[in-house]
């Protein structure tokens, strides 16, 4: 059992770097961002490359990862994002839908569709026991580094002065320009580094979900799953979200079938809407 909370524990550590991002631009910007998994498969093939083309270490791959990505992000963001703030959220839909579709074309030319792995450095290979437990030392390190980007999110969103002027932006833009606030400075810098920590979270991810060219599209639900039934408070919500997903995921798998198990995420979906509609942390109305 303590195996079983462990690993799901790491494995929602990593649903929540993944879709925090996601977090940000649905939930605070008030943005419906589909595409946000082609910036995970963005960082998730650069870690690829480097390693696997320039010997370049696993860690060091880390940090590159989220620049490449939130400098992609950043490119969109002010060529093509930035004209769709305020449009309606079917218009969003299909306009991310859209991206994804190109990110999954543009990714099966350059780089095929077989699925891509890395290899691990030998420190961050095996498994330990602990108080009767198999804990796999990736895994330890998983929920170590997501756990201090968790506290270091929320500590940036509530603590300092450009998470006030995000909240003052996202409440109301009008005002905050008047305020002097810049607001399409705020929402740039917001949105590169959730399409940089979406980057972050595909390198990470790539030991254990895979990649390949239908990243963003296999992981959509996932991601959208997160901040719904977390909510749109802030980052909180999808963090509580993601280690209750993350458990009951890797436990319905163990107990049940495989194939059965992996409905047991929807269930807990169906179950959070029912009685909370706006999500386990809804913003104050």
């Amino acid at each position: 059992m303590a195996t079983i909370l462990f690993d799901g524990m790491a494995y929602g550590m990593l649903l929540f770097v993944l879709a925090c991002g996601l977090a940000v631009t649905l939930g605070l910007m008030n943005f419906v961002n589909l595409a946000h998994g082609a910036f995970a498969m963005a960082g998730g093939y650069v870690t690829v490359v480097l390693m696997d083309k320039g010997g370049v270490p696993f860690v060091a791959c880390l940090p590159i990862a989220f620049a490449a990505a939130a400098a992609l992000g950043l490119v969109l963001e002010r060529t093509l994002y930035v004209h769709m703030y305020g449009r309606s959220p079917l218009e969003q839909v299909l306009f991310s839908i859209g991206l994804v579709f190109i990110a999954v074309a543009v990714t099966d030319y350059f780089m095929g569709s077989s699925q891509r792995n890395i290899q691990l450095p030998a420190w961050l290979q095996g498994r330990r026991e602990v108080l009767g437990a198999s804990i796999g030392i990736y895994r330890s390190f998983l929920i170590v580094l997501c756990g201090a980007l968790a506290m270091a999110l929320q500590l940036a969103l509530m603590k300092t002065r450009f998470g006030s002027r995000l909240r003052a932006a996202v409440d109301d833009a009008r005002v905050a320009r008047g305020l002097g606030i810049p607001v399409g400075f705020v929402f740039a810098a917001t949105f590169a580094v959730g399409s940089g920590l979406a980057g972050l979270g595909g390198a990470l991810g790539v030991e254990l979900l895979g990649l390949d060219p239908y990243f963003p599209l296999k992981f959509m639900v996932f991601f959208l799953i997160v901040v719904t039934v977390g909510g749109t408070s802030g980052l909180m919500g999808p963090f509580v979200a993601s280690l209750l997903l993350g458990v009951a995921d890797v436990a319905g798998k163990y107990y049940l079938s495989s194939a059965l198990g992996g409905f047991v995420i929807y269930l807990v979906l169906i179950v959070v809407l029912v009685l909370r509609p706006h999500g386990l942390f809804a913003r104050a109305r």
